[in-house]
């Protein structure tokens, strides 16, 4: 990180442990990968046709970006934590350089490679160097993805050589080594298929603006803002942390890099007005996770989600809105209450930055965000958005001389971006394996009906295999990887019973997230917990009740499209309004305090009072009329005001009666 990033209170890279110190030449050499990279994504993305007068193939393309990006992360990655991090070794000079050549080889023979239908029969010569690539890019996948994710990418790339042996549920078409080297290497389909597509056409620009973001200061102007708005209320640094910890999350589509980065000021903070430590870090990671969740820039696997359906990136985005709300909504309203209940005030405003003072040294990030909102949501230009919002947060960056970017700043801005440029290519090359295995067997469509078969065609019991798998998948690989995977396994399953295409790849993200806030895994959690000073386990069982709404929104947007703005305006609405209402009384009971009402666990009664509540809340949120719920919303606001209301009035009657008791001398 940079002199300047320090200077206004940015942390250290959360991954420079993992990164190699590289010395001046082979920063060069990153250096000029990430601008000949970012120069090729405006060649392709805004058709000048610089080169040779035209726009590349898209297999050209692709193997350019491959090409460049991959062999860096053998220079940037250390093969073990045991490898040196001040020089690299002759093995990963070796191995950058043979994969630069051989995707060097297969970009000048790309157009060949089309017009002879390669992929399904290519020269013995071709085999042998795609099975060199094939190992390079699984050192790779290890490197940068570790090393869960790499065994799972070498089990299923493996798969069509002994699929016909499996069991039947997951047996498929075998194909022998070559044709299977042959299809991974050469088609649109494998390492060149969706992630590949996906990071070449709209991830590129939208990683390079998330570093921009944060090397301009971005982090500290939101971690100001929200100390500035919310840091004198009660509970106001856990609030805080919902406020930045969503929009950073938002920018770095990493939940471990976000708890890093602004859980150093949060976590301390929240301590500080009498928050327990493993609390602290729970509220920490249920904001960090759901700020990858949250729109305007949600993390990659939103776009690959885009190109699997086929659709604008910003109808996704947009789709994302109303279930991000709900899951910070719960969030506010627990952290509230627990403060309210254990009576926790927020920091002297004395000790808070001025709020006009950070609005006008950070007015330009608002800016910039309005100038990405306009160009997405009115102009369509999902594609372009990002570079015209990087150009001109460099700009205005470079007019304030408090920000000012020197030789070296702007320097440390192009490799940050280079390396995360690398590691990104790395994994998706890697998880695109995985695609191009189950393609290639048949497997994903023999799973879909076995999955239907299991399930006994109900929609109900198919979604809680869906929930649990993702969950599952969630621990074991990323969730771009685990994603890729159910979206071709099980997506299809779901679509074909009638469900909603958009609300199936929603819920089947959401669901990979969940492992991040669920213990025994809980990395985003353990992270913060690191931080907090706390016990791992203790502070996942709080990141889970904190964010336990996020178990339940997915199955509501599933139920009613109409959740997820997939249907008519005013049907919207009222599921956004009851769906509020229900997530307030949900949140409320889990924390034992309800506004307007007080304390809901003042005696025997108080846990019959909050079970009763969260009951009728969760009735409340969830759409009815379905197939699924048969009882119309009206039944179940019925049902919510006999239940939740019920216990909200037993509630009231005995704080006031015990109110009066201590008040009488």
């Amino acid at each position: 990180m940079t002199q300047a990033n320090e200077e206004n209170g940015e942390v250290a890279d959360p991954d420079l442990a993992r990164h190699r110190n590289l010395s001046t030449g082979w920063r060069a050499i990153v250096i000029a990968v990430t601008v000949i990279v970012t120069g090729l994504a405006a060649n392709q993305l805004f058709n000048t046709g610089f080169f040779m007068g035209v726009t590349w193939l898209d297999n050209e393309y692709q193997y350019a970006l491959f090409g460049l990006l991959v062999p860096i992360v053998f220079l940037i990655f250390p093969a073990s934590a045991k490898a040196s991090r001040s020089y690299v070794p002759w093995y990963d000079i070796l191995f950058a350089a043979v994969t630069f050549f051989l995707l060097l080889f297969f970009f000048l023979n790309a157009e060949k490679i089309l017009d002879s239908g390669w992929e399904m029969g290519a020269p013995d010569y071709m085999v042998i160097l795609g099975l060199v690539l094939w190992a390079l890019v699984l050192e790779g996948t290890r490197r940068a993805g570790g090393t869960a994710l790499f065994v799972i990418v070498v089990i299923i790339s493996l798969y069509p050589l002994y699929a016909e042996v499996m069991p039947g549920p997951i047996s498929g078409l075998s194909s022998n080594l070559a044709d299977t080297t042959a299809y991974h290497t050469l088609s649109a389909e494998s390492m060149l298929g969706i992630p590949m597509q996906a990071l070449a056409n709209l991830v590129i620009g939208f990683l390079i603006f998330g570093v921009a973001l944060t090397h301009t200061g971005g982090g500290k102007f939101f971690i100001d803002l929200a100390f500035s708005l919310l840091g004198h209320v009660r509970g106001g640094p856990a609030k805080v942390a919902i406020f930045s910890s969503g929009l950073m999350g938002s920018m770095s589509g990493s939940v471990i890099t976000n708890v890093i980065t602004t859980g150093v000021l949060t976590i301390p903070a929240m301590k500080k007005t009498g928050f327990k430590s493993a609390y602290a870090g729970g509220v920490e990671a249920c904001a960090s996770t759901g700020g990858v969740l949250m729109p305007p820039i949600m993390g990659s696997t939103a776009f690959i989600m885009a190109v699997f359906l086929d659709v604008p990136y910003i109808t996704i985005a947009v789709a994302a809105i109303i279930p991000s709300v709900l899951y910070y909504l719960a969030l506010f309203i627990q952290i509230d209450a627990y403060a309210a209940r254990n009576d926790m005030p927020g920091l002297p405003r004395e000790q808070l930055p001025k709020i006009g003072e950070t609005i006008r040294k950070g007015w330009h990030f608002v800016a910039v965000f309005v100038l990405l909102i306009v160009m997405l949501v009115y102009l369509k230009q999902e594609v372009l958005a990002p570079f015209y919002a990087t150009a001109l947060l460099i700009v205005i960056n470079q007019i304030f001389p408090h920000t000012r970017w020197t030789m070296h700043d702007f320097i440390e801005f192009i490799i940050s971006a280079g390396k995360l440029l690398a590691e990104i290519a790395a994994i998706l090359v890697g998880v695109g394996l995985i695609v191009g295995a189950l393609s290639i067997t048949g497997m994903a469509g023999t799973l879909v009906n076995d999955l239907i078969f299991i399930a006994g065609g109900n929609i109900l019991i198919l979604l809680l295999m869906g929930a649990i798998t993702s969950f599952i998948m969630g621990i074991g690989m990323t969730v771009t990887a685990a994603y890729i995977f159910l979206a071709i396994v099980l997506a299809p399953a779901l679509i074909q019973g009638g469900l909603d295409p958009m609300s199936v790849h929603l819920f089947i993200l959401y669901w990979g997230m969940v492992s991040f806030i669920t213990p025994p895994v809980a990395l985003g959690a353990f992270a913060a917990a690191t931080i907090a000073g706390s016990s791992p386990m203790r502070t996942g069982f709080e990141a889970m009740r904190l964010g336990s709404i996020i178990y339940f929104v997915p199955f509501f947007f599933v139920l009613d499209p109409a959740f997820i703005g997939n249907g008519e305006f005013g049907r919207t609405v009222l599921l956004f309004v009851s769906a509020v209402a229900g997530v307030t009384l949900v949140a409320s009971a889990l924390q034992g305090y309800l506004m307007g009402i007080g304390n809901l666990h003042r005696n025997l009664l108080g846990w019959p009072i909050r079970i009763l509540m969260m009951i009728g809340g969760l009735a409340l949120a969830t759409p009815g009329g379905s197939d699924l719920i048969p009882y119309s919303d009206f039944e179940l606001a019925l049902f919510c005001l006999l239940t939740a209301g019920s216990a909200a009035l037993v509630a009231f009657l005995i704080n006031r009666r015990m109110d009066n008791e201590v008040a009488i001398p």
